[in-house]
């Protein structure tokens, strides 16, 4: 019989090896490309894998992104109970297969289907089909199939994360998440253990029912656990103590606008690992939730929080807005990447840029007189003026009209480009559309392009201490190796003197005698208010930190008192006192030069400045103007004044005066009393009408002008005109009592005066005056 059998297959060798061939053909190609691809959770995270938020999966499935790897405990505690030989077997065990077939048979029922762990991932893959024999087989293939193409640790990871945790939750880390609030590498073992016996009955883990049965088993794999030494007597106790959870922890909801921004960017249903810091974040969130509520008594519903770690360009903390379950006031709205007015925000660069390009130096006194410039009528907050202001008291006082005189001076075209130049990105219309609205609000921005653009200019100070070369640094919100762009910042020297003048910008209140402090932080910071009230803001930086906040209402309504010092600056230092402290910036003195500056006036010292200091200033600054407000005058024994029309020359005392033109002198005299004017001619030399040495061309007195028509049919400016004796004098214009502006050497002023009577009044530096009266008629 047995030669007949092995005759007869040797006879049927082709068919058998035929037949051995499809099979092996079958298996070599039994398995899908994927064996899992169900849509997944976005899961946002902070630098060390916390959870921050996550987004369920399509399906409705608590399910998070594929893992790579097992926690040690999950691992030990899933093999014990699962799949002892798990590392042994090629996918299918014939022992545990027949451990299976045995108990089944006793107890006269299928209990035990001897599937090793390679096996139950093909089944779960393979989405609800019935155990039958047929499909066993099916599993048996694709598990000897993919123990071939995958090592044992990724089989062991696609079961962790496709394992049916109860309800909709799938997978370890969605399991550690919902039921322990916490990463899966965390667990304890007694809740590894727990999350370990939970596939082989999902539907055990309810929070009213079942909680006997789901304790006993997972104390008896604690207990078999004990017995192969993975754990002690001690660690059993301990594990065997801990309750089942009564009740899942709430959802983390730290970065709600972070994780809706990495969805829109393409990251949905990934793992997003940011450079957020949890704990921060949290600490910000309950900060700006505690001055929302003062802040909703004045119906003020928004507020925002960005902070940027300067030495690593990582964001550490993203409050994108105000919490509210009901997202009645536009909460779901990411505010720090919405453009808003930008208030006088701006101020420190249009500071900077002028410090850059050697225009100003930082006490040079600037023009703080009601004024009209390019038909634009700018008022300080306080209604209040000073004559003349030094620059860096303009900026951290953040006068508006000297710093429009300096745009003014500066440029609008040429700022506007170096706003472009420097990173920001909302400025996209043509300069005139701006004009000289650009520095008080006139423009939009957003916090991101405002911490970023502040953030290099701190940067630019470190490289340059450290010796580096300076790129203009992205910071990243989300983890990836640091990026730079083509953008650029200003040069150290600027940088420096500007955080300078930003160190005295008065804080609020509670923080208002800082300096008497040693323990206190240096912040250069500014504030900024948008027209109508809409818009606060305040940004701060330190060698460490850039902070940015805005408060204001998403959908634009303004409110008395919305102003960036009461509202946005106490939120700016409680975001500091939460940060850790740093040293000051060291002055760049290699970017710096020693400049003869005059006392009086700020401005590079002229030969005959009295008074004058030799300082540090930008190297930038050698080239800015000579002093031009001290003036030589002549002065008899008594100290009146003289020219040589009364007085001989031998007997004329010579002396250097501080000339400021009448209009500022005004104003200056009331804060400055020690202040000396001009001393007035004595007798007898006094210049009468037709000597004095400048006069008004056009108009004439009494006249009547017509405003010409342009092309497109709108009024065009009238050109005023006067002369000087001296070729190089200044003249300074005023209408009606506003100063309008200054000319040297040719002296034609373009204005557009409104339809009515003016008085056309010029002064020169040396105090002579005249003036016309016109009126404007269709």
């Amino acid at each position: 019989m047995p030669k007949r059998v092995a005759h007869w297959v040797w006879r049927k060798k082709y068919w058998f090896l035929s037949a051995w061939a499809v099979i092996f053909v079958i298996w070599l190609f039994c398995t899908p490309d994927e064996f899992f691809e169900d849509p997944t959770c976005t899961v946002l995270t902070d630098e060390k894998g916390n959870i921050l938020n996550a987004r369920i999966a399509d399906d409705g499935q608590w399910r998070f992104p594929p893992r790579t790897n097992v926690p040690e405990k999950f691992k030990q505690a899933i093999l014990q109970f699962e799949d002892r030989s798990f590392y042994e077997h090629m996918g299918f065990s014939f022992s545990a297969f027949g451990r299976a077939m045995k108990q089944n048979i006793s107890v006269g029922k299928v209990v035990s289907g001897g599937s090793t762990i390679t096996m139950q991932v093909v089944r779960l893959s393979r989405k609800g089909q019935g155990r039958t024999v047929s499909e066993k087989v099916v599993e048996v293939f694709q598990a000897t199939r993919m123990e071939w193409t995958y090592s044992k640790d990724e089989i062991l990871a696609m079961y962790a994360s496709n394992a049916p945790m109860g309800g909709n939750v799938v997978g370890i880390d969605a399991a550690a998440w919902r039921y322990f609030g916490r990463k899966a590498e965390d667990l304890s073992w007694a809740e590894a253990s727990l999350l370990a016996v939970l596939p082989n009955a999902p539907g055990l883990l309810h929070l009213s029912k079942n909680r006997p049965k789901l304790l006993n088993k997972r104390n008896r794999l604690l207990e078999r656990l004990y017995e192969v030494g993975i754990i002690d007597k001690t660690e059993l106790k301990l594990a065997k103590s801990e309750p089942l959870p009564i009740a899942p922890p709430n959802l983390p909801n730290l970065a709600p606008h972070v994780i809706e921004q990495a969805i829109r960017k393409g990251m949905k249903g990934k793992w997003v690992k940011t450079n957020l810091d949890m704990f921060l974040q949290e600490e910000l969130i309950k900060l700006v939730a505690f001055h929302h509520q003062n802040l909703k008594e004045n119906q003020i519903h928004n507020a925002a929080v960005l902070v940027m770690d300067i030495e690593t360009g990582k964001v550490v903390a993203y409050v994108g807005n105000t919490t509210d379950d009901k997202n009645e006031h536009g909460n779901q709205v990411d505010i720090i990447q919405a453009p808003r007015s930008t208030g006088s925000i701006l101020k420190p660069f249009l500071y900077a840029s002028m410090i850059e390009d050697g225009i100003i130096t930082p006490n040079q006194l600037i023009p703080d007189v009601p004024m009209i410039l390019s038909g634009y009528a700018p008022k300080n907050y306080d209604y209040k003026y000073d004559g003349v202001v030094p620059a860096h008291k303009a900026l951290s006082r953040s006068l508006n009209v000297p710093i429009v005189k300096m745009l003014k001076d500066y440029g609008v075209q040429r700022f506007h480009q170096k706003l472009n130049d420097i990173g920001m990105s909302t400025i996209n219309r043509p300069s005139n559309d701006y004009g000289l609205s650009l520095i008080l609000g006139g423009a939009e921005t957003t916090l991101w392009d405002l911490c970023t653009i502040y953030g290099n200019m701190a940067v630019t100070l470190n490289d340059f201490e450290k010796g580096k070369k300076n790129k203009f640094v992205d910071f990243q919100l989300y983890q990836k190796t640091n990026s730079f762009s083509n953008h650029k910042t200003f040069s150290p020297a600027a940088v420096w003197s500007t955080f300078e003048a930003m160190l005295q910008v008065a804080r609020p209140e509670e923080d208002s005698q800082w300096q008497q402090f040693n323990t206190s932080k240096k912040i250069a910071w500014k504030t900024g208010t948008s027209y109508g009230f809409r818009d606060a803001w305040a940004v701060g930086v330190t060698p460490k930190y850039v902070v940015g906040v805005w408060v204001g209402n998403a959908e634009g309504e303004g409110r008395p008192g919305l102003v960036g010092v009461k509202v946005a600056a106490p939120i700016l230092f409680d975001v500091f006192s939460k940060l850790s402290n740093s040293s000051w910036f060291s002055p760049p003195y290699d970017n710096m030069e020693s400049v003869a500056i005059c006392k009086h006036s700020g401005f590079k010292a002229s030969t005959i400045c009295p008074d004058v200091d030799t300082v540090h200033v930008p190297s930038s600054c050698k080239n800015a103007s000579a002093c031009p407000y001290h003036k030589i005058i002549h002065l008899d024994a008594n100290g009146q004044r003289v020219n040589s029309t009364c007085e001989l020359p031998m007997n004329m005392i010579s002396k250097p005066w501080f000339v400021l033109p009448p209009i500022a002198e005004k104003y200056y005299r009331y804060k400055n009393p020690t202040y000396m004017s001009l001393p007035p001619y004595r007798t007898g030399c006094s210049f009468d009408e037709t000597q004095k040495p400048l006069v008004i061309v056009y108009p004439k007195p009494q006249s009547n002008i017509y405003l010409p028509k342009l092309l497109d049919e709108t009024e065009g400016k009238a050109v005023f005109e006067a002369s000087h004796n001296d070729s190089e004098a200044v003249i300074y214009w005023h209408l009606d009592e506003k100063y309008i502006g200054e000319t040297i050497g040719i002296h034609e002023m373009e204005f557009q005066p409104t339809i009515g009577e003016h008085v056309l009044k010029i002064v020169d530096a040396d105090g002579f005056e005249t003036s016309v009266s016109f009126a404007v008629v269709k």
